[in-house]
């Protein structure tokens, strides 16, 4: 950089420029001052190169210069174009070929946080916070957080570091990186835009940070107000979005009026329309109705519905539908729902979704009103379309780069941590049978009714996932272990926990605890690498806990060769009895009249290539 000659300065002059002091603007050694006009420079200015073109549309092409604009302490990178400035440019830093056009103010104040070091609360839109911003939180993080905000010594821990961090981490002011476009906007103000993205047509954007990888950068539409608020990779926030104090996750999508106050939303979730407040949004969760409120809750998996529209989650065969939420989840929108993959202490009322701590240990549920009394259906949901469905679209439906993928997901169906639960169900539901007899219509549970045909299904449901579950488990093992030897750690045997979408032994999550207290993790970038190496021995886990559970099943020490047989016997069998179920739930849904004949015909070609999976 280097300080204007009086030949340039004369020619800016003439071009309709002004500078409170010429000697303070730095220009490139190749500074070409025609492509300056009309601007009005304050403070310190430093501009890069103008030698090219950039794209300001597809295939619509103009020269970098700097047009119609008032500047005070900025810097600006190679080849930008910044044009017909309302206000004024104050304390900013413009990477190369930055595109900033029809921006009435973009500034940095005293005090900028962009969005970073923020505490919100979750779950409880009056409690205290609980989770703390930073650029690099994913679902696992954030799910951490909540679960130990009661302990103050992990909590104050954990925002030490990152409050740490922030700090050092936070530009002197806003920022704008590479190749972004800022256009047809009111106000920026602290905030931090970084490599690809691009704003256009927004409101307004106080204290915030928009992230980017690789070609792969956030984009924010018409009309939103975003304030304190964190945009992750690949998310789009458009058509005038309300959000502030909020995280969005990588690959999220928020739109049509949608509006959110201290509220994280994580990896993949749809956003429209409705509002949330104090929700805990994670991976897969969706909310398409204006009538969706989601109010302290915790969700994953999930769709919200309308009030008490049920056809949104209840149909199967049609288009695929979102309906599967993680334990603990509630919400105040009253959605009907089909149970779910990370499921839990879940059960479903028409017209309302309600989290019940007597039926934690029947999972995969209905809980059905019928005038005065509650009917418990255990297990119902394992054998429907739905959860079929709902099992294979999830992966495919992860749309996040592989550089991007923050938030770890686990999308196992049956896992150590659901199929505990349905273990716990069936001796719950062998409890009832063994305590009343078989002579009876019905069962009493707590303050429900089961009754005594939905009471034996359920049992029959519960074993048959057992069955699949473990002969899948062994069927893995024996690819990388042919003998089945038995595990040589202790890890995984005991509980497992659900840490909002990895699901890990419950005594990882107490080490980690106690690493955090010790010093052994003292940044935030070791935590994400602790979790990380949880999820990667994710199989090595699973199999210590299940091969437990088999020798439990079957009353065996080891697993002998023609064990394994048997389990994998069973396996196919239940297996062919769950394809069976569902054939049956689909065809029962075409009589209904709701579905076209092609769409089964479709759907029933997909089950009977199922048996291909069960050799391999």
């Amino acid at each position: 950089m280097r300080e204007l000659t009086d030949e340039e300065i004369n020619q800016l002059e003439d071009n309709g420029c002004t500078a409170e002091d010429w000697t303070a603007v730095q220009v490139d050694e190749d500074f070409r001052p025609a492509y300056v006009r009309n601007t009005h420079f304050f403070g310190d200015i430093e501009i890069g190169a103008l030698d090219n073109n950039i794209e300001v549309a597809p295939g619509f092409m103009l020269h970098s210069g700097i047009y119609n604009a008032t500047l005070r302490n900025v810097s600006m990178g190679n080849n930008c174009l910044v044009r017909n400035i309302g206000q004024y440019i104050n304390n900013y830093t413009l990477g190369d070929d930055c595109y900033v056009s029809n921006v009435a103010v973009m500034e940095t104040t005293d005090g900028a946080t962009y969005g970073q070091g923020n505490i919100i609360s979750v779950l409880n839109e009056v409690g205290p916070g609980n989770v703390m911003f930073y650029r690099d939180i994913n679902a696992q993080t954030a799910a951490f957080m909540v679960k130990y905000a009661n302990n103050a010594r992990v909590r104050e821990c954990l925002r030490q570091m990152i409050a740490g961090e922030v700090q050092q981490q936070r530009p002197e002011r806003g920022c704008l990186g590479n190749k972004v476009k800022v256009t047809n906007t009111r106000e920026i103000v602290n905030t931090v835009i970084e490599s690809d993205c691009e704003v256009d047509g927004a409101s307004r954007l106080s204290d915030c940070t928009l992230l980017s990888s690789t070609g792969n950068g956030v984009y924010v539409g018409t009309g939103v107000i975003a304030e304190n608020t964190i945009i992750s990779e690949g998310c789009s926030v458009i058509n005038s979005v309300k959000i502030q104090d909020c995280f969005v996750g990588e690959q999220c999508q928020l739109s049509n009026g949608f509006t959110a106050s201290a509220s994280v939303f994580f990896a993949n979730s749809f956003m429209s329309n409705g509002e949330a407040c104090a929700a805990f949004c994670g991976p897969f969760t969706a909310s398409h109705h204006k009538s969706t409120l989601l109010i302290g809750g915790m969700f994953s998996f999930y769709n919200a519905g309308s009030a008490t529209n049920f056809s949104n989650h209840a149909y199967k065969m049609g288009p695929l539908h979102w309906g599967v939420l993680e334990r603990g989840c509630k919400t105040a929108s009253g959605a009907y729902l089909l149970m779910p993959a990370h499921l839990g202490a879940f059960s479903v009322c028409f017209g309302k979704l309600m989290h019940h701590p007597d039926t934690r240990n029947l999972p995969f549920s209905y809980l059905i009103a019928g005038g005065d009394t509650m009917y418990l259906v255990p297990g119902r949901n394992i054998t429907t379309v739905g959860l079929y469905r709902d099992i294979r679209k999830w992966p495919q439906r992860d749309m996040r780069p592989k550089q991007a993928q923050k938030s770890i997901v686990n999308f196992d169906w049956l896992s150590p941590y659901t199929v505990d639960e349905i273990l716990r169900g069936k001796q719950v539901l062998e409890a009832l049978r063994q305590a009343s007899g078989d002579n009876v219509t019905a069962y009493n549970y707590h303050e429900y009714v089961i009754k005594a045909t939905s009471l034996q299904k359920g049992i029959n449901a519960y074993d048959m996932a057992l069955r699949i579950y473990m002969g899948a488990v062994l069927k893995r093992q024996m690819r990388v272990d042919a003998e089945l030897n038995a595990p040589q750690g202790e890890t995984g045997k005991g509980a497992w926990t659900d840490l909002a979408g990895l699901l890990m032994p419950l005594s990882e999550e107490e080490h980690l605890c106690d690493d955090l207290l010790l010093g052994n993790i003292a940044t935030t970038v070791e935590l994400n690498r602790r979790l990380r190496d949880i999820a990667a021995h994710y199989e090595e886990y699973r199999w210590a806990w299940t091969y437990s559970l088999i020798c439990q099943y079957y009353g065996i020490s080891t697993i002998a060769p023609a064990d394994a047989e048997r389990i994998h016997a069973d396996y196919v069998e239940a297996r062919r009895q769950w394809i069976d179920a569902i054939r049956k739930d689909a065809r029962r849904e075409f009589d209904m009249g709701d579905v076209q004949p092609d769409v089964l015909n479709k759907f029933l070609a997909q089950l009977d290539a199922e048996s291909n999976f069960e050799e391999a």
